[in-house]
């Protein structure tokens, strides 16, 4: 099938002001886009691109003084298939991690592995290893925490979650990563488009999603604890060890976000 997938964000400048952005389809979906999601800005400025260090694309550039809008619109092939579920994926021991993981096994800014630790060991060190672990970890999470746009709140931590019981897809995916990390499981932050396709009404208002990643036997694999259940017509734009790694648009100077729109859609099935 193809997917549909773009943003607006208004901003309203009092100086001309720095961004850095990560908004770009991750370079993993290069092949299947049909129409690249180019960025495109009003007034038009000069736009630089580099990858981070988690191989992301980002750009920067100076937003002039005033209104400014960035916006970008794409057209993606997809499978129509559902994330993975393998539920014989094994628990590598640390010793045998890749290097490349390894970071992903330490806490970061959202994720407290060391409040949480104690937590987590409690709650899921008697179950099965693998597959089974991360799933329970999804289980517990989905249920723990309450969802609601009015729950947002950008300088949440995972334990600040577990004790309030309540956030968005960004929170849910920050204390099962946590507690993915806690249990030497080696668990990273994604961000991008997830769309309502195969999922019943009603629908909310669209935006970005943030999910997770869990690394067992020797692969990735998708998990989504806000949702808990395997979703169809994901579009990656970046990951990293947690949402601030990953922030869409990080500004250097005063601004203000007059508006925000996020669509995907499904525009034709095979």
């Amino acid at each position: 099938m193809q997917i549909r997938v773009g943003f607006e964000m208004a901003y309203r400048c009092p100086q001309p002001t720095p961004m850095i952005l990560a908004l770009s389809i991750h370079y993993s979906r290069a092949s299947d886009l049909v129409r690249p999601d180019y960025l495109v800005s009003n007034p038009s400025v000069p736009v630089a691109a580099y990858r981070d260090l988690f191989g992301n694309w980002c750009s920067r550039l100076v937003a002039p003084a005033g209104h400014f809008v960035l916006s970008a619109d794409a057209l993606v092939n997809d499978s129509g298939m559902p994330d993975v579920v393998a539920p014989w994926a094994t628990q590598t021991p640390v010793e045998h991690l890749p290097e490349s993981t390894l970071v992903f096994l330490l806490g970061s800014r959202y994720c407290e592995t060391d409040q949480l630790s104690e937590i987590a060991w409690q709650q899921f060190g008697s179950g099965p290893p693998g597959w089974a672990r991360v799933q329970a970890i999804c289980d517990f999470v989905h249920r723990h925490i309450e969802f609601g746009y009015q729950h947002a709140r950008r300088t949440r931590s995972a334990m600040e979650a577990y004790n309030e019981r309540r956030g968005v897809c960004r929170d849910f995916a920050h204390l099962a990563i946590a507690f993915c990390r806690c249990m030497n499981i080696p668990a990273r932050y994604c961000t991008g488009y997830l769309g309502d396709y195969g999922t019943e009404p009603p629908y909310g208002t669209m935006d970005f999603a943030g999910w997770f990643e869990a690394f067992l036997g020797d692969r990735w694999y998708t998990f989504d604890a806000r949702n808990n259940t395997p979703r169809v017509g994901r579009v990656l734009i970046a990951r990293g060890r947690d949402a601030c790694d990953v922030a869409l648009a990080s500004t250097f100077g005063p601004n203000t976000l007059e508006s925000f729109r996020v669509w995907t859609d499904v525009t034709s099935k095979q």
